[in-house]
């Protein structure tokens, strides 16, 4: 009779390998959904001293909470749910990440390759469903004794220093044959354990590569040469500083994106480009030197492509992420190297500019003055509120707070009015999907632990509403401000048909979010003032724990009628 080894102890055996080399990668942190097939990775990842489980009932929810752990903190958060469309659940995360860098490792239980396309239950072909979206992927046996620990180890961290190297997700499929529960000890078989007995006994992973140092060369001289202009996107608030200290010292105009977290004298530079006689002055500009990706503005970009295409501008981007960032395509040196050291290196080589570069760009400081004065005429704390003034009112919030910006109209609003001022900023601007935005929130909640406010769109809140229950978990204070004009108000803005707009874009739905909040056990309020919303807000962040729902509701054309006629008051300075 041939031998049967006890199929569920084995399968306990690679997923504590597995993880306790994701952990030496980095991994601390795993978000679990519930299965069963997946059990020998849920109870290995609960028995591992070393990791912290985060739990959601909701797999789409799930992916986006880790990409929110993974976001805040900066390191490798593993995923772990069944077999089946569970898997297919996480592919709006996985996308995101790839876009934006965060790194995943997703692990998802599958039947063996024998239940696969025969009609077994819940058993989809999982091989390669992630496609180019994952940095890599890797398609394991069944476990077995006949395949040494040592080829699982190596297989690993072929995938994990591939991660290591390009950041985003990698898949790790784990096809698992039944039975999956067994109360036997894995000293069954101490001798196939042994076999890495070496690698058990430290603390480094299996094998390990030597990554080249992620450092450029800088011709510091020609940037001296040039009157330039530093652009700042999704970055951290400390790179922002640095881009900053860099465009004081060079003399050049300083452009933030509000995912930065900065502002400068250049503020609302998507309105005041739309006055292209005032901005003039900007296309003296010789070089550009954008810093992080994923700039809001359109106009911006738009600018940024005139720039290099008809006026021979140089363009430098920089960014540790080797993925292209050249939406249209122009002529373009990618500096692949981590931000800070290469800001501080150009900051200690620069010398002082004459004054034909440095300072070159300061007369348009009062055109972002202007518009300034022009936008506070809405922040009046109290009549009624509307989004624009919610917008004007951002940089008001506790500086003890961080941001959270969802996609929606809210988002432009603040970059063209607002602007963020010394506050660390997360979003979700990769695919800018309206999907998974509070679990996306609530990871980055969990792994800084900071007060925060996020600002969500009523269309968005609606589809991730499931996600409310994990802030129900949240003892830091937590505001999420939802601004309802009753469906898609972006489409105002653009050129939909307009016999279709309502019905097919906007999708007016009449709901509001008082009973979402009781369902989840979440504090509600619906100011209609300002100086009520911020009373309500500050008191929260300050002196309250858990989260609070502001629900603020606006009809449903008033933001883009607002900035229609602001964009006129502008063109008449």
């Amino acid at each position: 009779m041939l031998f049967q080894p006890n199929q569920a102890v084995v399968n306990r055996i690679w997923c504590q390998v597995l993880l306790e080399e994701l952990h030496r990668f980095g991994v601390t942190e795993v978000c679990v959904a519930p299965g069963s097939r997946s059990t020998p990775l849920t109870l290995e990842a609960d028995e591992n001293p070393n990791l912290n489980l985060h739990t959601h009932f909701d797999e789409r929810g799930l992916g986006f909470l880790a990409l929110g752990l993974a976001k805040a903190s900066q390191k490798p958060v593993a995923v772990v749910v069944t077999s089946g469309t569970a898997v297919a659940n996480l592919l709006p995360a996985i996308a995101e990440a790839k876009l934006t860098g965060e790194k995943l490792v997703v692990l998802t239980a599958d039947r063996p390759s024998e239940l696969v396309g025969c009609g077994a239950n819940q058993a989809i072909e999982q091989r390669g469903i992630y496609s180019s979206h994952v940095t890599a992927s890797l398609e394991l046996p069944s476990p077995a004794l006949t395949t040494p620990l040592k080829w699982l180890l190596t297989s690993i961290d072929q995938v994990m220093n591939q991660q290591a190297e390009n950041g985003s997700a990698v898949h790790i499929n784990c096809p698992f044959p039944e039975p999956l529960y067994s109360n036997e000890s894995k000293s069954l078989y101490q001798d196939y354990l042994e076999e890495v007995n070496r690698w058990r006994n430290h603390s480094s992973p299996y094998t390990s590569q030597i990554l080249p140092n992620k450092t450029t060369s800088i011709n510091v001289g020609e940037f001296a040469q040039h009157k330039g202009i530093v652009v700042v996107g999704s970055v951290t608030l400390t790179e922002a500083k640095k881009a900053k200290a860099l465009a004081e010292k060079l003399g050049w105009p300083l452009l933030c994106d509000p995912q930065s977290g900065m502002r400068s004298p250049w503020a609302h530079y998507d309105i005041w480009l739309q006055n292209s006689e005032q901005a003039q002055a900007l296309n003296e500009c010789e070089l550009v030197l954008q810093v992080g990706s994923r700039i809001v503005s359109k106009r911006l970009n738009q600018w940024i492509a005139e720039q290099v295409e008809q006026r021979d501008a140089q363009y430098h981007y920089l960014s540790p992420q080797r993925q292209r960032n050249n939406q249209s395509h122009l002529m373009q040196t990618h500096h692949v190297c981590d931000i800070e050291p290469w800001l501080e290196q150009v900051i200690d080589a620069i010398v002082p500019l004459s004054s034909s570069q440095a300072g070159w760009g300061e007369r348009l400081t009062s055109l972002s003055t202007q518009v300034e004065e022009l936008a506070n005429l809405h922040l009046t704390t109290q009549s009624a509120l509307s989004e624009l003034g919610l917008a004007l009112s951002v940089n008001q919030l506790p500086k003890s707070a961080q941001i959270f910006l969802g996609n929606s109209l809210f988002v432009r609003l603040v970059d063209m009015f607002s602007g963020v001022s010394d506050y660390s900023v997360f979003s979700n601007r990769g695919a800018s999907g309206i999907d998974g935005l509070i679990a996306t929130a609530s990871g980055v909640i969990k792994a800084s632990q900071q007060p925060t406010v996020v600002f969500i769109g009523d269309t968005s809140l609606l589809y991730d509403i499931n996600s409310l229950a994990l802030l129900s978990q949240q003892q830091t204070p937590v505001v999420v401000v939802v601004t309802n004009n009753d469906g898609g108000a972006i489409f105002d803005l653009l050129p939909v048909p307009q016999q279709q707009k309502q019905a097919l874009y906007q999708m007016p739905h009449g709901f509001e979010f008082e009973h979402a909040a009781k369902q989840f056990k979440l504090n509600y309020v619906k100011p209609e003032t300002l100086s009520h919303y911020q009373q309500s807000v500050n008191e929260h962040l300050l002196t309250g724990q858990g989260a609070l729902i502001v629900e603020v509701q606006t009809p449903p054309e008033q933001a883009s009628s607002q900035l229609k006629e602001f964009i006129q008051q502008v063109h008449a300075l």
